[in-house]
């Protein structure tokens, strides 16, 4: 599982093989900030993004993921000018 920070969200995306196959699918967390330095608020909870797509390696899962992060973030920012 991959974490990266943009801005104040802290993403956390992977690649995550389906059972009996060679196929991936892409697994995303998004976490806000928070006052308490011991808890993270997830505004969006661990889950498949992408779902009607699978991919051939974890890499691309995994790029998707943080693509669909961005976009989720980006309008997010945008509904809150």
């Amino acid at each position: 599982m991959r974490t990266e920070t943009i801005g104040d969200y802290e993403i956390e995306y992977s690649g995550i093989q389906l059972p009996d196959s060679e196929n991936w699918v892409a697994n995303l967390a998004i976490y806000a900030p928070s006052t308490n330095p011991m808890h993270r608020n997830d505004i969006f909870p661990s889950q498949r993004v992408a779902v009607d797509t699978v991919f051939s390696s974890e890499q691309e899962a995994e790029a998707e993921a943080r693509t669909f992060a961005l976009s989720m973030i980006e309008k997010g920012r945008k509904a809150g000018t």
